[in-house]
């Protein structure tokens, strides 16, 4: 059995996330131990718990330590299986980060799947729903995979209630004849195509939206028309996030913030701002958020094609340099982060 310490590397939920990702997708049993020990609240939160019980029925697993504050979860995976299922945080927890967890194995299952999920789909610390339908997917189906995602509610930190629909079919059969992805190199992000700015606003004054965009627009030199403040219910907050979306010939990039008591409308646009701003002048393909969660379904499209890829980010976070380390556990990877210009290149090679 695989052992994994969660207070290594960037000591939070990720570790644990990538440890259940990986031991459904490879059948290796796994034990996380000191879970999410640099956290000021170690062990299973309630969206950590439910990331556990959604692999558990993904893959018929056995499971121990599947309890609220539980800090070490022991994972032994059955076979995977597509099908129906409905996952719900119970908090305003991400449900984007149980999507992260569930869905490269089922990329690799023999049927097609249908995801109902419930919780939080707008959160600080977490993939937001556009960036993971409009950065994110786009580049799986670059790996031979095809995931449709349908947002039928917003959920923001901390009301949760988000409602999110993904239908999920395999990658294409490999050389054996089982789903394999395909690996790809993402080295230039190609020429602009389109950007735009979006300010959400659920229960929460208009003019917190217009102030936001109005920070988007002087920085960016973007017109009214690259300028959107979507139509939300009521109901769906209180919440407020900002989006600013870049699409390029090669990928699509995402960056968000969100609204905070006692943070104004500006600085929390300027937070959006900051980070394009990295990714923009570094020159890279993706940002620090979309090469995090690339590394492991490129990992596996590595292993199962026998060739090696590269891309480059703006940045490398703890968090990637923890996910390789995980994913080095499981998998014959070797991962190489370089310097190139203001750019990382990090290359995956089959070990």
């Amino acid at each position: 059995m695989i052992e994994i310490d969660g207070s290594e590397g960037e000591g939070g939920g990720q570790m644990l996330r990538s440890a259940l990702s990986l031991s459904m997708c490879t059948g290796q049993p796994v034990r996380v131990v000191n879970i999410r020990a640099k956290r000021s609240r170690p062990g299973l939160m309630r969206q950590h718990l439910a990331c556990v019980l959604a692999a558990r029925d993904v893959c018929d697993a056995e499971v121990t330590g599947a309890e609220p504050g539980s800090r070490e979860v022991g994972f032994v995976p059955g076979a995977v299986r597509g099908g129906e299922y409905h996952f719900a945080i119970g908090t305003a927890g991400s449900c984007m980060l149980l999507l992260q967890t569930v869905l490269p194995p089922l990329l690799l299952a023999r049927e097609p799947s249908r995801l109902l999920l419930a919780g939080g789909t707008h959160n600080p610390l977490a993939p937001p729903f556009p960036f993971i339908e409009r950065a994110f997917l786009p580049l799986l189906e670059r790996m031979g995979a095809r995931v449709e995602a349908k947002l039928h509610r917003h959920g923001f930190f901390p009301a949760g209630g988000g409602q999110v629909e993904v239908e999920v079919w395999p990658a294409a059969a490999g050389a054996d004849g089982r789903p394999a992805l395909l690996p790809f190199d993402l080295t230039e992000r190609g020429e602009p195509r389109e950007a735009w700015g979006e300010a959400l606003v659920a229960a929460v004054p208009r003019h917190v939206a217009e102030r936001e965009l109005a920070v988007l627009a002087t920085a960016f030199g973007w017109r009214e028309a690259q300028l959107r403040i979507p139509p939300l219910r009521a109901n769906e907050g209180p919440g407020n996030a900002v989006v600013a979306s870049f699409s390029c010939g090669q990928v699509c990039e995402v960056f968000a913030a969100f609204g905070e008591k006692a943070v104004t409308a500006e600085t929390v646009a300027r937070r959006v701002v900051n980070e394009a701003r990295g990714w923009l002048e570094s020159g890279a393909a993706v940002g620090p958020h979309l090469a995090d969660q690339l590394l492991l379904p490129l990992a596996l499209a590595v292993v199962h094609s026998g060739r090696a890829t590269r891309f480059t980010c703006s940045s490398v976070t703890e968090h990637l340099r923890s996910n390789a380390a995980v994913i080095a556990r499981f998998l014959p990877i070797d991962c190489r982060i370089e310097a190139q210009g203001a750019a990382q290149l990090v290359s995956l090679l089959p070990g």
